[in-house]
């Protein structure tokens, strides 16, 4: 493709339905269809949190019951209502409730530090605070830090409830493309974070979208750890599910022993993770000596962060499935593109564009040869319902990301092949320039992550008088002593010389997020010092 020429995704058949119908179809609150299901598909299970079962009528019920009950808290239309949770039934229902009432739901994992969640209810300036306690320890501890007086919801079980907190509403929109229905913060470990406004449209046009890619629908059977207060689970997993019709299981967090039960004893179909939770799965397999039994799952895929070769070819020959792959970032949803449910990809695409997006790259500065024939690189740029309204509160930070006419800077390298397939080279902010070449660190963690003793790696630059170093932090598996000259050796075999780290640093827990996401800026921070 020719950089800066701005293209548009083709419309194209979903699961028996073509997209520009079913975004048509969309209606304008995520709570429609929810309830909508509550009559169509009433005995059928909806939602699974540890022994609480539910139907969608039974969830429909919930819904509007804790509708009631926010409005008897005070709560208005255009007020923030603060979530500080993990994944269960109260997050669930607290979404969908106040999405009848136009209230915003600001999301916050509570894994989060003190410090953090401060400073989001600081931006965010909820009307009321709600801890889900009984699903997370760490809610309980921020509720108490906080003052909140404890709640024994009767369906929602153990919560907290700040108190009624002075705040002012938004302006309501009618359509679904201007109401906000959630905020996700980005990370506040420097300077202040940043509330992404998601719309009621962008969410539902990628629970419609993207769940049908995945031929959602009833009968299906997903798995929910990733943590909605991470717009992969909340929109893709979370709405993708209940907005389809499937059931949805709630997990507070990723525990591979969990994970393998619930696969085979709740006959799970669908599993949704970051390639950290299927490397941490097959480490545990191994150690334990297990044998992988999941009888009724059909679909897995992975997202939130890149997905390497060989951890691709290791998960695809444990599961006997195709490990589904795709891109995405808050400020979009979260999903720009995903590979197709048919698609057999040996390589690391991130699929083709989603239907009807729009999409360009801008030229690089620096080094930007191309490796082979169409293999421009870019900074790519997306425009579609999904781009988020903007950062709250913050405009200039949304001038630097988003354009007037609603084009988002994702700030990704990327390459688009001949077959409109997108591959994520690296962050633009993560770009390693050494000696005047460009390094993306994904390529560089491919192949370490290829050697027989590592489970993770992450590379990150280091700045040195004048230039550019890479550093490598790798984490090997249990019990193996890594040697590293033959370590060394083996990188050497299969990388340029420049692309090769001047330090290699072995840490027993690569840092992460909830969703094992790996920190890279700890990382970066941590490169730094000279006694790495």
């Amino acid at each position: 493709m020719a950089l800066s020429t701005p293209y548009q995704a083709p419309d194209e058949n979903i699961f028996g339905t073509l997209a520009s119908e079913l975004v048509a179809r969309l209606p304008e609150r995520l709570s429609t269809r929810v309830l909508e299901n509550a009559q169509r598909l009433a005995t059928c299970p909806a939602l699974v949190d540890g022994r609480v079962r539910w139907s969608y009528a039974e969830l429909g019920a919930e819904v509007l019951a804790a509708r009631r009950w926010l409005e008897e808290l005070g709560l208005r239309p255009g007020d923030r209502l603060m979530t500080v949770s993990e994944n269960g039934r109260a997050l669930v229902v607290l979404l969908l409730a106040a999405s009848e009432m136009d209230v915003w739901v600001a999301i916050v994992n509570s894994r989060h530090s003190a410090q953090e969640v401060d400073l989001i209810r600081d931006n965010c300036q909820p009307r009321r605070i709600v801890y889900t306690c009984e699903v997370s320890p760490e809610a309980a501890l921020h509720a108490e830090r906080h003052g909140a007086d404890r709640y024994q919801h009767p369906q929602l079980g153990g919560l907290a409830l700040s108190s009624l907190l002075e705040s002012d509403p938004e302006p309501v929109g009618e359509s679904g493309a201007d109401q906000v229905a959630a905020m996700i913060y980005t990370s506040g470990t420097t300077g202040t974070p940043k509330g992404v406004m998601l719309t009621h449209r962008g969410i539902l046009y990628i629970a419609s979208i993207s769940g049908g890619m995945r031929h959602l629908g009833e009968g299906q059977r997903v798995y929910g750890v990733l943590p909605m207060s991470h717009v992969f689970g909340l929109s893709s997993v979370c709405m993708g599910s209940l907005y389809n019709g499937a059931c949805l299981y709630t997990v507070p967090r990723f525990e591979a022993e969990h994970l393998l039960e619930t696969l085979e004893k709740e006959r799970i179909s669908v599993l949704q993770g970051v390639p950290a939770m299927y490397a941490r799965t097959l480490e545990y397999l191994k150690r334990a000596q297990r044998i992988l039994k999941a009888p009724a799952l059909i679909y897995i895929s992975a997202g939130g962060s890149p997905l390497d070769s060989d951890t691709k070819t290791r998960v695809e020959a444990a599961f006997g499935l195709t490990l589904h792959n795709g891109y995405g970032l808050t400020e979009a949803s979260p999903t720009i593109s995903q590979t197709r449910i048919d698609d057999r990809h040996a390589s690391n695409t991130v699929g083709r564009v989603l239907p009807l997006l729009e999409y360009r790259l801008e030229p690089l500065g620096g080094d930007t040869s191309a490796e082979r024939p169409g293999d421009e690189v870019g900074e790519l740029w997306v425009r579609g319902p999904n781009v988020m309204k903007g950062y709250f509160r913050q405009p200039e930070a949304t001038r630097r990301s988003l354009t007037e006419d609603g084009w988002l800077n994702t700030g990704d390298i990327a390459k688009i092949d001949h077959d409109d397939q997108l591959y994520i080279v690296g962050r633009s902010k993560e770009l390693i320039i050494r000696s005047g070449f460009n390094i993306y660190p994904p390529d560089v963690e491919a192949v370490i992550n290829e050697h027989p003793a590592v489970t993770l790696s992450a590379v990150v630059g280091r700045q040195v008088t004048g230039n550019e170093e890479v550093v490598a932090f790798v984490q090997c598996e249990e019990s193996v002593e890594l040697d590293m000259a033959e370590f060394q050796a083996f990188i050497a075999e299969r990388l340029a010389p420049y692309k090769r780290p001047a330090r290699i640093v072995l840490m027993e827990t690569l840092p992460a997020t909830a969703t094992g996401k790996i920190l890279k800026g700890r990382l970066r921070d941590l490169a730094q010092r000279e006694d790495v």
